[in-house]
């Protein structure tokens, strides 16, 4: 899959198996996702392109990887970022505790995709970065020229907007 007359790949394998890796904490773990999501790929791909490759691609990756580490037991594979991830999320998210007050996941999910794409384009791909890649916040703080006291502070700010926003909506 190249991109273009440069011939540069619009998304190699090697971002699959990163972005496996910070999901599932395991190379051989990764390298078998990347596989499966080629594989995938080439058999869910819709006939009309999808309005982003990357983004395609990042989901099914994201998605495999999860379904991966929930069947093998993330507690003994590693998946550390996963895990930290989730953790500094979770005070901003609604517990699962009283099923009568649970919000649909699509409704939560169209929320937020209505806060992400009311965000700074900087801020929402640190957020993305962190919530839905899984980078490290070093890793992130290095991508954008940062630092990483000014990274988690974009962090923190965010889910705090998200919280707020989500109150708004009626969500939390």
């Amino acid at each position: 899959m190249t991109g273009g007359s440069s011939g540069t790949p619009l998304f190699p394998e090697s971002r699959c198996r990163t972005m496996a890796y910070r999901i599932l904490g395991d190379r051989q773990d990764a390298e078998e996702c990347a596989d499966d999501v080629l594989m995938k790929l080439w058999e869910t791909i819709p006939l009309a392109a999808p309005r982003s490759l990357t983004a395609y691609i990042s989901g099914i990756t994201r998605n495999h990887a999860l379904n991966m580490l929930h069947a093998r037991n993330r507690a003994k594979r590693g998946g550390k970022q996963y895990d930290a991830a989730l953790d500094e999320l979770s005070p901003y998210l609604r517990s699962d505790e009283d099923p009568e007050e649970r919000l649909s996941i699509i409704a939560l999910q169209e929320a937020i995709n209505r806060f992400l794409d009311g965000l700074p384009e900087e801020t929402c791909m640190i957020f993305l970065a962190r919530y839905y890649s899984m980078q490290p916040i070093k890793e992130i703080a290095a991508e954008h020229s940062s630092t990483v006291g000014r990274v988690q502070m974009i962090l923190k700010r965010t889910k705090e907007k998200l919280r707020a926003y989500l109150e708004e909506e009626g969500l939390l």
